[in-house]
């Protein structure tokens, strides 16, 4: 009974944000103009591509809507800020190894869709073994619209030429729960300086971070604040 509450609970919190109020979504800008992006592994050619919403495995276990080649898109400005980040730390021996970038707003609808399904967990013990999926949505892990939508948003980590392997901060990407925050401190001094130079790297290039993801950042003066793109993440959208 607990569960179906939240399942009903989260229900009409989408209700509520689809119909409530009703020129909220009419002031949404939407946009299938890819002319202001690039290609990722072209404006930064030491970068490392895992897409991981291009494969399955994610959180939902599936290849999600709008992803159909394992590339990432950005706008130019958030991929110019990204170079200077990516020439910074490969002088300390770092590549950058980039897991999402643009997110098309049909991807963001697969992930709604998916959080409102109960039965659906295949992927629980990987990236949620410490919640019930009920309050995904709820709490917030799962939101109607994405900054990544906007363009100059991406996850990300560090990669050690030296070792030739991730590095290691603590908790894997894309993990719901506390231990994903960058001030979390139940980690060893490695893991938390780890995330730190990431961060401190980011911001020196103008990216802010998101308080509840350590591999979070979006460029902090983006071109399209209000702006979220439908196109879909292949090279295509960007040719010219």
């Amino acid at each position: 009974m607990k569960k179906i509450l939240a399942v009903l609970m989260a229900l009409l919190m989408v209700s509520s944000i689809l119909s409530f109020p009703a020129f909220a979504e009419e002031e949404l800008k939407y946009s299938d103009d890819a002319s202001d992006f690039v290609l990722l592994a072209e404006a930064v050619p030491d970068v490392i591509l895992e897409i991981r919403y291009y494969s399955t495995y994610n959180f939902v276990g599936d290849r999600i809507d709008g992803y159909e080649q394992p590339v990432a898109l950005l706008t130019k400005e958030a991929a110019a800020a990204l170079k200077e980040v990516s020439d910074e730390l490969l002088e300390k021996g770092y590549r950058l190894k980039v897991f999402d970038a643009y997110r098309p707003q049909k991807a963001v609808t697969h992930f709604m869709n998916w959080a409102l399904d109960p039965d659906d967990v295949r992927m629980k013990e990987y990236f949620y073994p410490e919640l019930e999926k009920d309050v995904l949505f709820p709490q917030g892990y799962i939101a109607e619209h994405s900054g990544h939508s906007r363009g100059s948003t991406l996850d990300l980590t560090l990669f050690d030429m030296k070792t030739e392997k991730e590095v290691d901060m603590g908790g894997t990407f894309d993990y719901f729960g506390e231990l994903s925050h960058p001030d979390y401190t139940e980690i060893t001094e490695e893991q938390y300086r780890n995330r730190m130079i990431l961060r401190e790297a980011m911001l020196n290039h103008g990216f802010k971070p998101l308080e509840e993801e350590w591999w979070h950042f979006t460029l902090a003066d983006e071109p399209y604040p209000d702006t979220y793109f439908t196109f879909p993440v292949n090279s295509s959208s960007v040719a010219e």
